[in-house]
């Protein structure tokens, strides 16, 4: 007995993206897992196809995909056992250079990302003392003349060992009325000055995320670098991460059809006292529940895209579909381990690798307790806690 998810949009998107993964098998990723290597190949072969350039516009040389096609994409990288975390950055990063960056800047690096020649997979947010106070940040970029000198450091900035371009978001003023004015954001080219004016330290991690420190050291760049105006950063940020938490949650949704598939199968091959493990309802019920939260997280996610597609507002919508969708990925992954058992601890069933992996999508890219914060204060109206 076996079952499997039906899709009925972006079909053929759909199919093509399983065939390339298909390419890449669990053996793949499980042996990047155990040495904490890049997916240099896999990457290299989703850019050369135009994925990684979906939501890019075709006169910059992308393939000017609606947000939702990237979900998919990503959905299915997760959906077959791989992890797009190599690749969903050069996707969600693009909001804010599309929206706000001037047609200079555009035009300087969108086509090279497109073909693959420059790397634009690390953002630089998060900070060691602030956390997700992101308002706190501490790195400084100065204003001298016609450039900005940065200082400061960066925590969690994934992909940074290899990317050329990295987004940062930096202090540029110290308004104590309006906290917000005081950020703003940058496109750096950071070949010419990693080892010199940029270090960057890797963070080994429970998962092989590609984790990174970064610092500046008197970093010099072009006021050509900066997004927009000045002083706008966060507001630039906030509005791209709807893509993220959309994009994010689809991964989410990828991992538990990937842990609710591999269960319900080898729940109805494995034989233990004489009938089917799948027989059994304590084996059935978490796999069934699992099913409905994912189902009920992928509508809210098709509606987040439908908002975000028509440029309309979808704060809220973005977040509760990456609330949703975490969780229902966490409870197939826990559901998965119960129905796997001890095998479940075995690489070779790669569910623990997985499981690892998805179980950060209750703290990153967001907490689930900052999106529940969000829902509180914005669309609840209720005092804010911080």
């Amino acid at each position: 007995m076996s079952f499997s998810f039906y899709n009925d949009d972006w079909v053929e998107l759909r199919n093509s993206v399983v065939t390339i993964c298909n390419k890449f098998g669990e053996s793949y990723w499980r042996k990047l897992d155990r040495n904490r290597d890049y997916p240099l190949d896999f990457v290299n072969t989703l850019t050369k196809e135009g994925y990684l350039s979906s939501l890019i516009p075709k006169r910059f040389g992308g393939t000017d995909l609606p947000l939702r096609a990237a979900c998919i994409i990503l959905e299915e990288i997760h959906k077959t056992g791989g992890n797009a975390a190599a690749c969903h950055a050069q996707m969600y990063i693009m909001g804010s250079l599309l929206k706000y960056g001037d047609n200079t800047l555009k035009e300087k690096y969108l086509p090279d990302i497109a073909n693959g020649k420059i790397r634009l997979q690390a953002f630089g947010v998060t900070e060691p003392s602030s956390g997700t106070d992101t308002l706190s940040i501490k790195t400084t970029a100065k204003k001298k003349g016609n450039n900005y000198i940065i200082n400061g450091q960066k925590v969690w900035t994934s992909r940074a060992e290899y990317s050329d371009l990295l987004m940062l978001l930096a202090r540029t003023s110290n308004h104590l009325e309006n906290k917000k004015q005081n950020l703003s954001l940058f496109l750096i080219d950071m070949r010419p000055h990693i080892g010199k004016q940029i270090t960057i330290k890797p963070i080994r991690t429970m998962i092989n995320h590609s984790s990174t420190e970064v610092f500046f050291d008197n970093l010099q760049i072009d006021k050509d670098c900066l997004i927009g105006n000045e002083g706008k950063g966060f507001e630039y940020i906030l509005d791209g991460l709807n893509a993220e938490r959309i994009l994010i949650a689809s991964e989410c949704i990828g991992d538990a059809k990937y842990f609710i598939e591999k269960a319900v199968k080898y729940s109805s091959e494995r034989i233990t006292f004489n009938k089917t493990l799948g027989s059994n309802q304590s084996i059935q019920f978490p796999l069934a529940e699992a099913y409905a939260k994912t189902r009920a997280a992928e509508l809210m996610i098709i509606k987040a895209c439908k908002l975000y597609d028509s440029q309309k507002r979808c704060g809220e919508e973005a977040n509760i579909a990456k609330l949703l969708a975490a969780e229902a990925s966490w409870s197939a992954a826990e559901a998965a381990m119960q129905t796997y058992g001890g095998f479940s601890f075995s690489e070779e069933y790669n569910i623990e690798r997985k499981f690892r992996e998805t179980r950060l999508y209750q703290i990153a890219p967001v907490s689930t307790n900052m999106i529940l914060a969000y829902l509180s204060h914005n669309v609840l109206g209720m005092p804010r806690s911080y």
